[in-house]
């Protein structure tokens, strides 16, 4: 079978989100949030490339995201980042 179902290893294993909405994110968390994403081939170093500038996420190796108001993004403890729509969230997520 091809299709499975994913869950997390724990109830936080998503320690670090924000919700995007162009100019809503003060400096420092959207700074804290880039050095929270690690590269895809080499997880132990920060990924400096990943930015969340002009609504776009870029993840290095990998590609573009582009985002809209209300999305949120996360980073797992891996460092991976998961983009989530803003509808999505409101039906089947918890956030605080």
């Amino acid at each position: 079978m091809a299709v499975r179902t994913m869950g997390t290893n724990s109830t936080t294993a998503i320690a670090t989100a924000l919700q995007w909405y162009p100019g809503g994110i003060l400096p420092a968390d959207l700074a804290t949030f880039r050095n929270n994403i690690k590269h895809d081939q080499i997880v132990t170093s920060p990924s400096f490339g990943s930015m969340l500038e002009g609504a776009q996420l870029f993840i290095p190796a990998r590609g573009v995201l582009r985002l809209l108001p209300g999305d949120w993004i996360g980073v797992d403890s891996a460092g991976w980042p998961i983009l989530v729509s803003q509808g999505s969230v409101a039906a089947n997520w918890t956030h605080s």
